[in-house]
C-alpha cells in the first residue's frame, strides 16, 4: 500500500468498515451492534491543532437495513457535514445528527457500498489529472519541485512563457481537509489554462497540492513532519515549503513575483488581503480585482478582510508580502459553499486577473 494508507478495518457479519484508501483517516473503531459502530476521530498530533476534524472511510453492508456510525471527536468538534459517494455516483450530502455540544455526530448509511468523508475526497491522483488537463490545454509541461517526507512528488506547472517578467504564484492544499479551496483553485486554473496563450508578459506557477502526505494520511492540518506548512514560510524547515522557495530563488533576475494567492477553506467565503501596509498600487489592484465583485455570483458572496502583516507568523501570505512587497492573498472558501457557484466565482476572478495586474504598474 502507498505510504500512509493502512489496511485496518472494522466488521460484523453483515457490515465492513475500511480505511484502506488515500485520504482515509484511520480511526479507532468499536462495534456497538450488528449494524452499529463508533469511530474515534483524532488529530495526527497532540493539541494544540486547528479544529478541522477530518474523517473518511468506506463501507460494505449486506442486507437492507441502514448502518449507524457514530463519530466521536478528540481534540475537536463536528465541523464538516458528511458527504457520501456510492459506486458510479457523485458526492452528495449525508444527514448527520450532531450532539448539542458538537462532541459527536451520528450518521445513518444506506445499505450497500459507499465512501463517507468530511468533504469530497481529492487525492494526489486527482491533482495529477488536473495538471495533465492544464498541460494539454496550455502546452506547458508538468514538472516536480521537490519531494515530501514520504517521497511524494510536489508537482507544479508553469503557464505562460518562462521568460515572462511578471510571475503569479498559486498555492493549494497546504491544509488537507480544505477541499472547497481546492475546488475553487481547480476552476480558477482551468480558466487560466484555457487562455494561456493570452498571458503575454505574465507567467503563473501553479502548485495544486503542496501537502500530499497530509492529504493521503487523512490529516487535519499538518504534513508528515507534524508541521502546519502555513506556519513554515520563513523558517522553511519542511521539504514542501523549501521546494517552492528553491524554485523561486532560481528565477532569473528579469522575472519577479507580482502576486501570490493561497487557496484555503474556512467557515465562510472571504479573502484575507493586506491591511494598512498596502501601497497605493496594491490598493489599486485590490479595487480592480475584488472590490465590487463580492456579490457578483448568485449563491456565492464573499467578504474582503484586510489583515496587517504579522512578522514571524510563518504564513504564505505574510512571507510573500515581506519578501517581495507584493499583494499576497488568502482565498478562503466556505466549508459548505455551493460547489457550482464556487467554480463560477473562481472562473470569473481568473478572467479578470490579467487586467487587474496592470493596475500594479506605477
Amino acid at each position: 500500500m502507498p505510504a500512509g494508507v493502512t489496511g485496518t478495518d472494522c466488521r460484523t457479519a453483515s457490515v465492513n468498515l475500511y480505511f484502506d484508501f488515500e485520504g482515509a483517516a484511520p480511526s479507532a473503531c468499536a462495534v456497538t451492534g450488528e449494524r452499529a459502530f463508533t469511530l474515534l476521530v483524532t488529530p495526527e498530533h497532540a493539541p494544540p491543532i486547528n479544529p478541522s476534524p477530518w474523517y473518511a472511510f468506506r463501507y460494505e453492508a449486506s442486507g437492507d437495513a441502514p448502518v449507524s456510525v457514530t463519530l466521536r471527536y478528540l481534540g475537536g468538534k463536528h465541523r464538516y457535514a458528511p458527504k457520501i459517494a456510492v459506486p458510479g455516483g457523485e458526492w452528495r450530502d449525508l444527514r448527520a445528527e450532531t450532539a448539542p455540544d458538537g462532541s459527536s455526530a451520528v450518521l445513518r448509511l444506506p445499505a450497500g457500498d459507499g465512501i463517507v468523508a468530511a468533504q469530497e475526497v481529492i487525492v494526489p491522483d486527482d491533482a495529477r489529472a488536473d495538471l495533465a488537463r492544464w498541460s494539454a490545454a496550455s502546452g506547458a509541461p508538468v514538472f516536480t519541485l521537490g519531494q515530501s517526507h514520504d517521497g511524494r512528488p510536489i508537482k507544479a506547472i508553469r503557464l505562460g512563457r518562462a521568460d515572462a517578467p511578471r510571475l503569479v504564484i498559486l498555492l493549494g492544499r497546504q491544509h488537507p481537509p480544505e477541499v472547497t479551496g481546492a475546488i475553487a483553485m481547480t476552476a480558477f486554473v482551468d480558466a487560466l489554462a484555457r487562455r494561456a496563450d493570452t498571458l503575454g508578459d505574465v507567467q503563473v506557477l501553479v502548485v495544486p497540492m503542496l501537502n500530499p502526505d497530509g492529504v493521503v494520511r487523512g490529516h487535519w492540518r499538518a504534513n508528515r513532519g507534524a508541521i502546519d506548512l502555513n506556519r513554515d514560510w520563513g523558517d522553511f524547515t519542511q521539504p514542501e515549503t523549501r521546494a517552492v522557495k528553491t524554485w523561486l530563488d532560481a528565477l532569473p533576475t528579469a522575472v519577479r513575483p507580482v502576486l501570490m494567492v493561497d487557496f484555503h477553506s474556512t467557515a465562510r467565503n472571504l479573502f484575507y488581503v493586506q491591511g494598512d501596509e498596502a501601497t497605493p498600487a496594491q490598493k489599486r489592484f485590490l479595487a480592480a480585482w475584488l472590490e465590487g465583485r463580492e456579490d457578483a455570483v448568485p449563491g456565492y458572496n464573499f467578504t474582503i478582510e484586510p489583515r496587517n502583516a504579522n512578522p514571524g507568523s510563518g504564513t504564505a501570505k505574510n512571507w510573500f508580502y515581506a519578501r517581495y512587497a507584493i499583494p499576497a492573498y488568502t482565498y478562503e472558501v466556505g466549508d459548505t459553499a455551493d460547489r457550482a457557484a464556487t467554480r463560477t466565482m473562481a472562473e470569473m476572478l481568473a478572467g479578470t486577473l490579467l487586467p487587474a495586474l496592470d493596475s500594479l504598474t506605477d
